[in-house]
């Protein structure tokens, strides 16, 4: 009789491990995605700088047409801010004199400006005496032969007060503080010239702030008239891509690569342009500013301005990039 034989089982086969094999999962892993994500942006930005390079006239231009729209609000603003450091500090240019009576020694008066001195709302004090104003009035006036012919010296003696806060009330305050000390004749402020200088700085941070709105809707028109005719010399490419499945991002991207590029030359450009204009303006104010036993000078293109100007550059570029595509997406799609 013939031995039965057991029904053999999946994992005593041959070559079976004696265990069911586990399920794969088809899905990447964040690592794969991240790594993939990585060399779509890579490539993207290698193929706008290719594309940039194939046309470096026209690329240069651009960014030159941009870079000078940037550097002229930019200019005007280190103009205005190196005007503001020429009419001096708002402090001195708000100081109060004091005319003291005819009969006030120079030891009062000294005394006097050392207690003012010490008040919280002042920033220095001056004690002029009658004779050094009498020499600055001879000096000044050219009188001084006539002015020696007087018996007596018609001149007081003078506080010059510097207060720590430009605001005309707490000047005014301070003013009539100052009218009430013993000794002092008159107190007077004048704060006329200091507005009107004030003024005409507000207006100019006006237009400069006015033109920056015009000049950067007219870097967005630029930059997307630019990228849309990139736009028109891939259509059949974008056609191509978006009819195997290509997604409106992976569309996007080099477009968007290509807008930040032309942000980035046009922002170092412009800092070139500023860099170099100041220091060829600066010639001419140094050697005016000698003639008036000055050494004013101006200020350059602080480096927190000029990072500033490259980022913003960029973003605008990026957003001009965006702008364009979007609108152009819709009349993308394959036919």
């Amino acid at each position: 009789m013939a031995a039965s034989t057991p029904e053999s089982k999946p994992a005593e086969r041959v070559g079976g491990s004696g265990r069911k094999p586990e399920p794969q999962s088809d899905e990447p892993g964040f690592k794969a995605l991240f790594h993939a994500w990585l060399e779509s942006h890579r490539a993207s930005l290698i193929d706008s700088l290719k594309r940039l390079g194939k046309q470096p006239i026209g690329s240069f231009f651009t960014c030159l047409v941009m870079a000078v729209a940037l550097s002229l609000p930019m200019g005007l603003a280190l103009l205005l801010d190196n005007i503001e450091r020429l009419g001096g500090s708002w402090q001195r240019a708000a100081q109060i004199s004091l005319y003291m009576e005819l009969d006030v020694r120079n030891e009062a008066g000294t005394a006097l400006r050392e207690q003012i001195a010490d008040w919280p709302d002042v920033a220095d004090a001056a004690w002029v005496s009658r004779e050094q104003a009498l020499e600055e009035f001879q000096q000044l006036s050219g009188l001084g032969e006539a002015l020696r012919e007087l018996p007596d010296n018609p001149l007081p003696g003078v506080i010059v007060v510097t207060p720590r806060e430009i605001d005309r009330a707490k000047l005014e305050s301070l003013r009539q503080q100052l009218a009430e000390l013993p000794g002092v004749e008159q107190a007077q402020l004048d704060l006329v010239w200091v507005e009107r200088l004030s003024a005409i700085l507000k207006l100019g941070d006006r237009f400069v702030f006015g033109l920056t709105l015009l000049l950067v809707a007219t870097l967005l028109l630029v930059i997307g008239n630019t990228i849309r005719l990139h736009i028109e010399n891939r259509r059949t490419e974008i056609e191509v891509v978006k009819l195997v499945g290509g997604t409106d991002g992976y569309v996007r991207r080099p477009f968007l690569y290509m807008g930040a590029l032309y942000g980035l030359g046009a922002g170092l450009l412009a800092w070139l342009l500023l860099a170099y204009g100041l220091g060829w303006l600066n010639e001419a104010v140094v050697r005016l500013a000698g003639l008036y036993g000055s050494d004013f000078a101006l200020a350059g293109v602080p480096g927190e301005d000029g990072l500033s100007l490259v980022l913003g550059a960029i973003l605008l570029g990026y957003i001009g990039a965006w702008l364009a595509v979007a609108r152009h997406l819709s009349e993308l799609a394959p036919r």
